[in-house]
């Protein structure tokens, strides 16, 4: 574009432009206007944060709720004797009984002349128990192998045995005492 043609151009729209000063104070009502503009924007931004934020928060507690209730749910599953089959269910259960049946008749025979016998079977009682757990992870490994099967039915026999005897010593302790506090009739 050539000179002349721009100064043409700016001739013809000589009268258009416009060339009046504003009014005063023009600068602040601009300014105003601008302020107001941006605070409008401001609180529609800090509206759709605070929106999003507590969205967030939300679905953050609902994943966590979720994450809880799986994790509960899937909470290792107890295999022992009993999850086997039916039969080894009352295998176990008799062996239970059998086993509480023992300790109690143990308790009633407390004394402080057996106690240090009674202690030691307790002992032994609470490494075979301590066993048993061992083998029930055993048996959640080896996907009910036989011979986990046996060694925990062996388990609660060792235990049984071990307050039989337990039991017997304690006869033996008692009638050993007995005779000893019986005065023979040929000494009166």
């Amino acid at each position: 574009m050539s000179k002349d043609s721009l100064d043409n151009i700016f001739k013809s729209l000589e009268h258009d432009f416009d060339i009046e000063v504003p009014k005063s104070g023009h600068e602040m009502r601009f300014q105003d206007k601008l302020n107001n503009q941006n605070n409008k924007q401001t609180k529609v931004i800090r509206l759709n944060t605070t929106i999003w934020k507590s969205f967030l928060g939300i679905a953050a507690s609902i994943v966590l709720l979720i994450t809880l209730f799986i994790g509960i749910n899937q909470q290792e599953e107890v295999i022992d004797l009993a999850s086997v089959s039916p039969e080894m269910a009352k295998t176990q259960d008799f062996f239970t009984a059998s086993i509480d049946e023992e300790l109690k008749k143990l308790q009633k025979e407390s004394s402080p002349e057996v106690q240090i016998i009674i202690q030691d079977a307790l002992k032994r009682i609470k490494l075979l128990e301590n066993d048993y757990e061992s083998l029930k992870i055993d048996l959640k490994n080896s996907g009910e192998d036989n011979r986990v099967i046996y060694a925990m039915i062996s388990n609660f026999q060792n235990r049984i045995d071990i307050l039989q005897n337990t039991l017997e010593q304690i006869n033996i302790v008692k009638q050993l005492n007995n005779s000893s506090n019986e005065i023979p009739e040929s000494t009166i």
